[in-house]
């Protein structure tokens, strides 16, 4: 079972690797390449789903700090094989749709094995069983973020949408960072199961975990660190698809999960947790319902739906957190990939550009119904069980959050089911319904369609697998009761819904995401340029003018007694014999 755990996130390295060396042209190559990688690492995953049974851990050491080791081992359990089977079909269908998607990108080659890394690095965080193991898995996603974000070249957005990703993410990585060493020093031990058997002091898992928290909502794209998110936007759609769904964002959650016998020991990194979700998922909502881009309003739907999971966790539950992780893999995974059909089409992100397709676009029309019902919660689509059972553990929280914090998550879980309805109707009414703005529109090609007609599958029925015994007890779920608090979910949608079908005015604070990237600005991005500023003039003035004055100076002086030796022979001879006397008399004195 190890070989197979090393094995997933290895498949797609060795693969990434190969395609980094391929040249540019070579374009079908790197095609069948990463698409066989995600395959393989798809069909290893499911072989760990089935084989796994309670749990499987195996390490050894890897390289030895003062008597504190760092580890090469996998912890498997069931969650984290279906995490990584979620993660192998995103991946799997990326890489296909990304053949026809980017057909004209010359540089489709390098793009492909950036994928192939990116998964590798998130399988990597899922099997890792040693903490810095799985900081190496974090950092990639960061890098290939970074490279993939950018991607497009010809967009002059892209490049600055990169460095803000990568900056952001990277203040978040400090603290995590700063949180596995307090982690791994205080237990003698990196390995997560001995992290999580250590006899830590109640400060010591609070600091770590707050630290943990850091850097999760820089990779979860939370409060206040989410900000980077919309703008990964000007990356390529099937890369919005791959971090929205199944790698980058869901890290965080899944590292939560993963530590979260440290997170039941401490009340108030729970209680930060449940304040930083309940923000999150408001601010994300609210946003949405006043955006015109449509990969910016379901870039803010992954910001909002990853509260609801990180809300979860606050109030005790694991198993709701990691349902909501997987039916929201796969149906956002499936509206980002529709929306690249809908751009692809028409050739502009811009709802107010679109309008009218139904009748043109009829797959990518009901393709994109099934995932906006399951993202809004419409019963019985997947996501309609996995928000109420959200919903349902915070009625009833459990661990040691004060009792405020399942008040809170509930109230913003309950609101966020209204305003999620709200932008996802106006969304499919103002790109399907309405006016047509355009008479070229069509349905994508096969390799285009088909992955989004097959996510369309586990969107409208992952969640149904909450009433199989086997999928309730990988995932350690309550059993599922229907009873009348189903009602007011469903009531607040059709508010919800009666909300997007009119044509309400954009919310100006909506529309400008309560203004937190000009705070940003304002607070970080201008005193930071200011700093850069003092510096550089300091390092001119004092530095380098210390360093170029000792030149000149020299120089000068050079010059002069070069000066000096140039004299006339009258002079220098008259110099010569005047030492000479001078030398003579003291001599004779002395």
């Amino acid at each position: 079972m190890s070989g197979v755990g090393f094995a997933l996130p290895a498949v797609p390295f060795a693969v990434a690797l190969i395609g980094l060396l391929l040249p540019l042209r070579a374009r079908a190559v790197a095609a069948a390449l990463a698409v066989a990688g995600a395959a393989v690492a798809l069909a290893l995953a499911i072989w760990v789903l089935a084989a796994v049974g309670d749990g499987h851990e195996s390490s050894r050491e890897w390289v030895d700090f003062g008597g504190l080791a760092v580890t090469l081992g996998v912890r498997l359990d069931q969650a984290s094989a279906l995490v990584a089977v979620a993660v192998g079909v995103v991946a799997l269908a990326v890489q296909v749709y990304s053949i026809t998607y980017l057909r004209d990108d010359d540089r489709y080659a390098p793009y492909a094995a950036q994928v192939s890394l990116f998964t590798a690095a998130m399988l990597l965080v899922v099997v890792a069983g040693d903490l810095m193991m799985l900081m190496v898995g974090w950092e990639v996603m960061g890098i290939c973020s970074y490279l993939l974000i950018g991607h497009d070249r010809r967009l002059p957005e892209a490049p600055a949408a990169a460095v803000k990703a990568f900056l952001v993410t990277r203040v978040g990585d400090v603290g995590f960072l700063l949180g596995i060493a307090v982690l791994g020093v205080s237990a003698g031990s990196f390995r997560i199961a001995d992290v999580l058997a250590a006899d830590l002091s109640g400060t010591t898992v609070t600091v770590s975990c707050l630290l943990l928290l850091a850097g999760v909502a820089g990779k979860s794209a939370q409060f206040p660190l989410h900000t980077w998110l919309p703008d990964a936007m000007a990356g390529p759609t099937p890369i919005s698809a791959l971090i929205h769904a199944a790698t980058m964002v869901a890290a965080g959650i899944y590292v939560v999960v993963r530590l979260y016998p440290l997170f039941l020991s401490s009340g108030a990194a729970l209680a930060v947790l449940g304040v930083m979700a309940a923000v999150t998922l408001l601010i994300g909502a609210l946003t949405a319902t006043a955006q015109d881009d449509i990969k910016r309003v379901l870039a803010w739907s992954t910001v909002s739906q990853i509260g609801y999971m990180a809300g979860a966790l606050a109030v005790g539950s694991t198993s709701a957190a990691l349902f909501h992780l997987l039916t929201h893999a796969a149906f956002k995974a499936l509206l980002f990939l529709a929306a690249g059909c809908v751009i692809h089409a028409v050739g502009s992100n811009l709802m107010s550009a679109m309008g009218g397709l139904r009748r043109d676009m009829p797959v990518t029309f009901w393709s994109f119904a099934i995932g906006l019902g399951a993202l809004a919660g419409l019963p019985p689509l997947a996501g309609f069980w996995s928000k109420e059972g959200i919903i349902a553990v915070a009625r009833h929280p459990e661990g040691p959050a004060p009792a405020w914090v399942g008040w809170l998550v509930l109230i913003a879980a309950l609101v966020g089911v209204a305003v999620t309805a709200w932008y996802a109707t106006r969304l499919l009414r103002r790109t399907f319904l309405g006016v047509k703005h355009t008479s070229t529109a069509h349905d994508p090609p096969p390799l285009m369609r088909w992955p989004v007609v097959v996510l369309a599958v586990p969107s409208a029925l992952l969640g149904l697998a909450a009433f199989l015994p086997a999928f309730r007890d990988a995932l350690g779920l309550d059993d599922v009761h229907i009873d009348a608090w189903l009602l007011l979910p469903v009531a607040l949608l059709a508010l919800g819904v009666a909300l997007g079908w009119r044509d309400l005015p954009a919310v100006p604070a909506f529309a400008r995401a309560f203004w937190l990237d000009e705070v940003q600005h304002a607070l970080v991005v201008r005193p930071a340029r200011a700093l850069a500023a003092v510096v550089r003039r300091a390092d001119e003035s004092l530095v380098d003018g210390a360093v170029e004055g000792t030149a000149t100076g020299t120089v000068t002086l050079a010059r002069r007694v070069a000066g000096a030796h140039r004299s006339a022979l009258p002079r220098a001879a008259t110099a010569v014999l005047a030492a000479a006397v001078l030398l003579a008399a003291v001599g004779a004195f002395l």
